[in-house]
């Protein structure tokens, strides 16, 4: 299954190597909470929804908690393990392939789900735009990635 998604933090990895990621969708109403990326050699945006890295030794659902914490600084409750998504794709010109734990959660920090857009950044102090989109709006030049994760939710884009 050849699947497109967004993850820019895996340009850096080599392409002999898979990735290991999980991803937490958080939902209000119709809307996703997801970042914004831009692939350079497509010209499109793609969103993709909030996560990142698993450490070694650590567990996916652990993972998904720090990303979060590390990036909109509030806990999560109520997760719940979804799926697991294989993901190969290319962004920027360059190959990757993810292994993707996508977990359901809500977030402690109410006052974010009053926002329509969220200060976020990266582990590396990088901003990210992170913004609540309508399940809706995700189409051929505003795609929802892993493709699979939009399939998954019963979006058709």
């Amino acid at each position: 299954m050849t699947i497109a998604s967004a993850d820019v933090k895996i340009l850096a990895m080599p392409p002999d190597r898979i990735r290991v990621i999980s991803i937490a969708i958080v939902r209000r109403g119709d809307d996703l909470l997801v970042f914004e990326g831009y692939d350079r050699v497509k010209r499109d945006h793609y969103y993709r929804s909030l996560g990142g890295g698993v450490e070694p030794g650590e567990h996916a659902a652990d993972a998904v908690a720090r990303e979060l914490r590390e990036e909109l600084h509030t806990e999560i409750a109520s997760v719940r393990q979804v799926a697991v998504l294989e993901n190969i794709f290319e962004c920027d010109g360059r190959a990757g392939h993810e292994i993707v734990f996508v977990f359901s959660c809500e977030l402690i920090d109410r006052s974010i789900y009053a926002r329509d857009s969220i200060e976020a950044f990266e582990h590396d102090g990088a901003p990210m735009r992170v913004v609540w989109r309508s399940v809706k709006s995700f189409d051929q030049q505003h795609r929802l990635v892993p493709e699979a994760l939009a399939s998954l939710l019963g979006i058709s884009g």
